[in-house]
This record gives structure tokens, sequence and C-alpha cells, in this order.
């Protein structure tokens, strides 16, 4: 099983979800977007099986310091430059395994996932 955790390494939610993981005896790659980055087409996939809504963190400070015109609007493609550009405003974590992907961090969600791993 190939399992990938995506997100920035100071972040709480990281913190609680890779512990999880750690807890349960499950291998993963950690890929911290802010120091490794983050190529556009891997973006484009997650927005393609997630879609954006469910990626952008609208709670975020990063979200909530950008400019009103850049929030105005907002469609996929302005939301990809957005996330490219500042990638704090991705909600963490995006979870790959083996393909599926899920995005933020939820006991019970990743109860279902490693379910008999």
């Amino acid at each position: 099983m190939a399992v990938t955790i995506y997100g920035i390494k100071n972040c709480d939610t990281m913190k609680k979800a890779r512990a999880w993981l750690d807890g349960h005896g499950v291998a993963y790659r950690f890929h911290d977007y802010r120091v490794e980055g983050l190529e556009r087409e891997r973006l484009a996939g997650w927005q393609q099986a997630l879609g954006w809504e469910a990626l952008v963190n609208r709670s975020s400070a990063t979200w909530r310091q950008l400019p009103e015109n850049d929030k105005a609007g907002i469609d996929g493609e302005s939301a990809a430059a957005l996330m490219l550009a500042n990638p704090t405003l991705i909600k963490r974590p995006v979870l790959d395994v083996d393909g599926k992907l899920t995005v933020g961090f939820k006991p019970g969600t990743y109860e279902t996932l490693f379910a008999g791993a």
C-alpha cells in the first residue's frame, strides 16, 4: 500500500494525522509542500478528484489576508493559481492511499481507509 500525506510540518491538524498514522503502524511518505513544492499537475488531479472547494481552506489566516478581489468570484482556475502561490491555502492534510484521496483529518475516516490493512 502506497501512502503519502501532503501538508506542512507545523500544522496542528497535520501533527494529529501523522500521530494517528504512526500510532496505527501505517507506513507513509510525508510531502511538505511548503518545502518540496507542489506541481500544478498534482494540484489539478486533486481538484479533479475532490473539487477545488474541498481544497481551499477558507478558515485559514492566509485566506483572510487575501485581497477581497482575489476571493471574489473565485473558480477552479483562480483557486488553483492562489493555492500554487500560497500553499497554506490548501486544506490539510491531503492523504493519498493508493490513488484514493481524502482531505482533512477525521479519525473515523482514517479508520475506514485503513481497516484490514
